[in-house]
């Protein structure tokens, strides 16, 4: 199962990492993620999208996949009946955090003038992640703890494709929660903290 779902990960990571090296965001598009709408050009979502949006739209919808899936694998492992009450609140948070990301990608691809690619069902989900052969709480943990290391890795690995500081530093802050999920889910499964310095973004 573990060498399924490791590839599942490596393929959404190098998807975003191959977008994010053919493409960067204009100065519109992370005025928008960065919630500052007044720095944006005007009248942008009334517009017709035209190549630079195209492309802003792109990559961010590959951002958007990766948090489509993170709140899909949440959900089924919310659902299994294999987490117990503190790790399922754990969780339900984690989720929670996920959720907000997805939503500000949605905002701001809206804001562009392009369609947010939908997420799949969760039928699908659990067939891509291999759902039914998660059968305690630690293979749910595992699922989770790679899903979250993927993602923080492939957004630390796309910050020196991007021109703009704020774009980096927006970056910068979805890897933290990624990382930060990452490190309390670890414990929770009983490993030591990650050994050694710089064990992200390698």
């Amino acid at each position: 199962m573990s060498n399924i779902i490791d590839s599942s990960v490596a393929a959404t990571r190098r998807s975003f990492l191959n977008a994010a090296g053919r493409l960067t965001l204009s100065a519109s598009a992370i005025a928008i993620l960065a919630g500052c709408d007044t720095m944006a050009k005007p009248s942008i979502a009334a517009q017709p999208m035209e190549s630079s949006a195209s492309q802003d739209v792109a990559i961010l919808n590959v951002a958007l996949g990766l948090e489509n899936e993170a709140i899909g694998a949440y959900q089924l492992g919310a659902e299994s009946g294999l987490l117990q009450k503190p790790v399922l609140d754990t969780a339900v948070r984690f989720q929670s955090d996920h959720k907000g990301h997805r939503d500000a990608l949605v905002g701001t691809i809206q804001k562009l003038g392009g369609k947010p690619v939908e997420p799949k069902s969760l039928g699908e989900y659990a067939k891509a992640l291999k759902a039914d052969t998660l059968k305690s709480q630690t293979d749910v943990l595992e699922l989770a703890v790679r899903l979250e290391l993927g993602a923080t890795n492939a957004y630390l690995g796309v910050i020196p494709a991007f021109k703009d500081a704020q774009l980096a530093k927006i970056s910068g802050r979805l890897a933290a929660d990624e990382a930060m999920h990452w490190t309390i889910l670890n414990n929770a499964l009983g490993r030591p903290l990650a050994q050694g310095a710089l064990p992200f973004g390698a």
